[in-house]
C-alpha cells in the first residue's frame, strides 16, 4: 500500500495578493525609511575618509530626527512584518517548490528577505534596550545585513512587479477579480494592522518626540528620567572612571601651539550657553542647556588651521567610543562646546564631569564624556 502525502491546504481567506500588496506597501515604506536613516547614522558614526570633513553640523537637531525616525520605523515594521508573513505564509508550502527560474528567484528573495528582516528587527529592538545576547559585534553585522535585506527586497519587488501592479489599487484588474465579499474583511484586517502600528508607535516614540512622552509605555528610556533630568547610557562606573579630583584634572590641547589647562583655568575662560539635544542610537533624545568653552576658541589658541580635524580623547579606560573625531564643520561650529555645566549645575560624573563634549547634529556616542585631550589633526 502506497502512502501518499499531500501538501497542506489553506482555506483561510485574505491570504491573497491584494492583502499582501496593501500591507507590503506600508512595510516597504517602513523598511525604506529605516534603511535610509540607518545609513545616515552609520556614516555619521563611522565616516569614510572622503566624508569625514563633509558631515554638516546643522541643523543642530538633524541626528535627533533621523535616529528617532530610524527606531520608530523599525518598531512600526514589526507588526507590519508579522501581518505580511501571516498573509503570505501558505505560499511557503506550495508544491512543487520550484516551478521556473522566475519562481526560483522569487523563493530565494523571500528566504533571504524574511530571514534578514526578522534578524534586523529583532537585533535592532534588543539594541534599544542595550541587551546583546550574541557573540558578534552588533554594528557591523547589523549594517551588513541591512544591505542584504535591501537587495533581497529590490529583487523581490522586481520579480513580483506584475502581481503588485495587478493588485495595487481597488480598481486594479487583479483586485477586481477577487471575491467581492472579502473586501470588508480585508479593510477590517488592514485597519487592525494600522491600529497596531499606531499603538506601538504612540507608546514608544515619546522617547525622542518629547511632546508624546506622557504616552511612553514600552520605550526603554524616558527622556525625563535620569541624573540631572537627562538619561544616562554609560555611567562613570561602567566606563571605569572614578571621581576625578578637581585639582588633578588637566586638559591637554595638542596642536602647533600646544598647551594645558587646569579646571579652574577652563572655568576662567569665556563661557557660552547653548541648547542642544543628546540623541542616542537607541532612539531616545532630550534637549538640555549646556554651559562651557567653545572648542573653536581652544583650537584658535592652539594655532589650528581653519579646516583641521580634531581628535577628542576621554579619560575613560575602556569602551569603543573612548576616542572620537570631528570634522572642521563640527569643530568650528560656535555651538560645539567642552561643557562644564548641565542645566545650570556642575556636570555629574555620569554626564562626564569635569568636562564633556557637546556638539550639534552629532550621535550621542560621539559626544565624548570625561574629556582629557584635544588633538589637532592635519
Amino acid at each position: 500500500m502506497k502512502l501518499r502525502v499531500s501538501p497542506p491546504e489553506f482555506k483561510g481567506r485574505l491570504h491573497d495578493a491584494r492583502t499582501a500588496t496593501s500591507i507590503g506597501r506600508l512595510l516597504g515604506l517602513a523598511f525604506a525609511v529605516c534603511f535610509a536613516t540607518g545609513l545616515v547614522s552609520h556614516f555619521m558614526q563611522h565616516p569614510p575618509g572622503w566624508l569625514a570633513d563633509s558631515i554638516p553640523s546643522r541643523p543642530s537637531w538633524g541626528y535627533r530626527i533621523t535616529q528617532g525616525l530610524h527606531v520608530a520605523s523599525g518598531i512600526a515594521a514589526i507588526p507590519l512584518l508579522l501581518a505580511k508573513l501571516w498573509t503570505v505564509y501558505p505560499r511557503l508550502f506550495e508544491w512543487p517548490p520550484l516551478r521556473s527560474l522566475r519562481h526560483a528567484l522569487e523563493r530565494l528573495s523571500i528566504a533571504v528577505l524574511v530571514a534578514g528582516a526578522v534578524f534586523e528587527l529583532a537585533t535592532g529592538l534588543l539594541n534599544t534596550v542595550k541587551w546583546y545576547p550574541w557573540p558578534f559585534s552588533f554594528v557591523p553585522v547589523h549594517y551588513a545585513v541591512a544591505w542584504l535585506v535591501t537587495g533581497a527586497l529590490v529583487l523581490h519587488i522586481a520579480v513580483k512587479a506584475p502581481e503588485i501592479r495587478a493588485h495595487w489599487s481597488r480598481r486594479s484588474s487583479g483586485t477586481l477579480a477577487l471575491p467581492t465579499q472579502d473586501a470588508p474583511d480585508r479593510r477590517s484586517l488592514l485597519a487592525a494592522v494600522g491600529a497596531a502600528v499606531g499603538a506601538v508607535t504612540l507608546t514608544t516614540v515619546g522617547q525622542s518626540f518629547t511632546p508624546l512622552k506622557d504616552f511612553i509605555l514600552f520605550a526603554p528610556r524616558h527622556p525625563d528620567h535620569g541624573t540631572q533630568g537627562l538619561p544616562v547610557n554609560r555611567t562613570a562606573a561602567a566606563a571605569g572612571v572614578g571621581r576625578i579630583a578637581e585639582e588633578e584634572y588637566r586638559l591637554v590641547v595638542a596642536g602647533p601651539r600646544p598647551y594645558t589647562l587646569t579646571l579652574d583655568e577652563l572655568r576662567a575662560l569665556p563661557q557660552h550657553e547653548v541648547e542642544l539635544p543628546i540623541a542616542c542610537v537607541e532612539g531616545w533624545s532630550k534637549s538640555a542647556h549646556w554651559t562651557g568653552v567653545r572648542v573653536a576658541d581652544l583650537l584658535e589658541r592652539a594655532g589650528a588651521r581653519p579646516h583641521a580635524r580634531v581628535r577628542v580623547e576621554s579619560l575613560q579606560l575602556r569602551g569603543g567610543y573612548r576616542v572620537s573625531e570631528m570634522g572642521h564643520e563640527h569643530a568650528r561650529d560656535p555651538l560645539t562646546l567642552l561643557a562644564l555645566r548641565l542645566n545650570g549645575a556642575e556636570l555629574h560624573p555620569d554626564h562626564g564631569y569635569p568636562v564633556r563634549l557637546i556638539a550639534p547634529n552629532r550621535p550621542g556616542v560621539l559626544q565624548t564624556k570625561w574629556v582629557g585631550r584635544l588633538e589637532v589633526l592635519s
